[in-house]
């Protein structure tokens, strides 16, 4: 059964996720928002029935180059509320599931990819 929390405390719980990022992560984090997003829509092609945990939208650091700085938009990173609370049963699988999903979205802004992720623990 989904566990749901009003949205001031999911948001609470991301940036509690947030923070647990180490110091040296955080400051080398460059023209990124964050959001708390309610649904993830899916795109062209993709199934209707599509859902997303998180997504990072951007140009991972490991692929900028000089061109980039240049009046380049900041990255996003989405962090959708529904999929979330639908996928755990508990607030402290819901806390849990955030954090993780917090992780690997930063993670894809400093270009680690899904694989590496996976072995890593934060799939």
């Amino acid at each position: 059964m989904p566990f749901e929390i009003p949205r001031p405390e999911f948001e609470d719980a991301v940036d509690d996720a947030i923070d647990r990022i180490p110091e040296d992560l955080a400051r080398a984090m460059d023209n990124v928002a964050i959001f708390v997003v309610e649904e993830y829509q899916p795109g062209p092609g993709e199934p209707p029935d599509t859902e997303l945990l998180g997504l990072y939208e951007g140009t991972p650091l490991t692929e900028r180059d000089s061109w980039w700085a240049s009046g380049s938009l900041p990255d996003r990173i989405s962090i959708f509320r529904g999929p979330l609370m639908r996928h755990c049963e508990s607030r402290e699988e819901l806390v849990e599931e955030i954090l993780v999903t917090v992780v690997h979205e930063i993670a894809h802004h400093f270009g680690i990819d899904d694989d590496r992720l996976h072995e890593l623990g934060w799939g």
